[in-house]
C-alpha cells in the first residue's frame, strides 16, 4: 500500500492535533466538573483548529467501555472514585486520528497501567508481516500479566478516508492468523482492560448515530437529523448536535428506515471498571509511526 505525501501529511496533522486536544480535554476531568461542559469545550478545541470531529467525544464512566457521550442538557458530574475513558477522533479532510486515555479519579492505577502497557507492547511488534492475531496476543498477555482481563469483543480498527471502521480489525485477545500487516496501513490499536467479565453488552441508551444510507426523509424532525449528519460524510454524530424538538422521533424513524445506525453505550457488568488506551499508527517499511504519540 503506497501513501502519497498529501495523505501522509493529513494523517500526521490529524494525529498531532488529536494528541494535543485529548490531553487538554482530559485535564478538564476533575471531581465536581460537569460532563457536558467538558465535552463541549473539548470538541470546540478541534473545531477552532479548523479540523473536524471524526466522532463525538466519547466519555465513558466506570463499567462503560465506549460509545457514551454527553446527552442534551446532561447534568452528570465527575465524582471521586470514577474511572473515565476519554476517546477522541479528529480528521483533516477525512483522514482520521483516533486516540484515547483513561483518567483515574479513584484508586485504579494498576488497571490504567494494564491497558497502557498493553498498547505499548502491541505497538512494539507492529511491522509489515506481523499478523493482527499476534498483536491481539501481545495485548492479552500484557493485560493478564497485570492481573486483569482483556475485553474480548472490542477491537482496534483500520482508519480509511471518512471511514472510521475500515480494515484491518485488531483484536484484543490472542488468536491465530488475522490480517497480515502491510506498509501504508493506518489503524488504531485500543486495548481495554477490565475487572469485570471481559465482554461488553449493549445498554438501552444511545447517544451516537451514523448515517449509512442516503434516502430522503418525510418527518421534519428526521430531516433536521439528516441536516446534522450530512457534513459528517458518514462519520458518527451525537444526538445533542441536532437542534430543535422531537429529535428522538426523527432518530427512531431513521433507524427503522435503515438510514441511521445506532451505537448503544457498551458496558461490562455493573460494579466493574474498564480502562482504555489507544493510539493511531501508520505502518512503515520497518515498523510504524504513531501519529497520536
Amino acid at each position: 500500500m503506497i501513501m502519497d505525501d498529501d495523505v501522509y501529511d493529513a494523517y500526521r496533522e490529524a494525529g498531532a492535533l488529536a494528541q494535543r486536544v485529548l490531553h487538554r480535554g482530559a485535564g478538564l476531568v476533575r471531581v465536581g466538573a460537569g460532563l457536558l461542559e467538558m465535552v463541549e469545550e473539548t470538541e470546540a478545541m478541534v473545531i477552532d483548529e479548523g479540523a473536524g470531529l471524526a466522532f463525538p467525544l466519547n466519555v465513558s464512566f466506570n463499567e462503560a467501555a465506549a460509545h457514551d457521550t454527553a446527552m442534551p442538557g446532561d447534568e452528570r458530574i465527575f465524582s471521586a472514585g470514577d474511572l473515565v475513558k476519554v476517546d477522541l477522533g479528529v480528521h483533516i479532510d477525512g483522514y482520521i486520528a483516533d486516540t484515547a486515555l483513561t483518567v483515574d479519579l479513584g484508586n485504579h492505577a494498576g488497571l490504567v497501567e494494564a491497558s497502557r502497557a498493553a498498547l505499548d507492547a502491541a505497538i512494539a511488534i507492529v511491522r509489515p508481516g506481523t499478523t493482527a492475531g499476534e498483536i491481539g496476543t501481545a495485548v492479552q498477555a500484557t493485560i493478564e500479566e497485570h492481573g486483569y482481563i482483556p475485553v474480548a469483543n472490542l477491537t482496534g480498527h483500520g482508519l480509511g478516508h471518512y471511514d472510521l471502521h475500515a480494515k484491518p480489525t485488531i483484536p484484543n485477545i490472542a488468536m491465530s492468523g488475522g490480517a497480515i500487516i502491510e506498509e501504508g496501513m493506518v489503524f488504531a490499536i485500543e486495548p481495554f482492560a477490565t475487572t469485570g467479565s471481559g465482554r461488553i453488552s449493549e445498554a438501552a441508551r444511545v447517544e451516537i448515530y451514523q448515517q449509512i444510507a442516503a434516502r430522503p426523509a418525510r418527518l421534519p424532525s428526521a430531516k433536521r437529523v439528516l441536516e446534522t449528519a450530512r457534513p459528517q460524510r458518514g462519520l458518527p454524530f451525537a444526538r445533542r448536535w441536532v437542534p430543535g424538538d422531537k429529535v428522538d422521533i426523527g432518530l427512531m424513524n431513521l433507524v427503522r428506515s435503515g438510514i441511521l445506525h445506532p451505537f448503544p453505550v457498551l458496558n461490562d457488568i455493573p460494579g466493574s471498571f474498564v480502562s482504555q488506551a489507544e493510539h493511531t499508527l501508520i505502518v512503515t517499511a520497518d515498523g510504524c509511526e504513531v501519529t497520536t504519540g
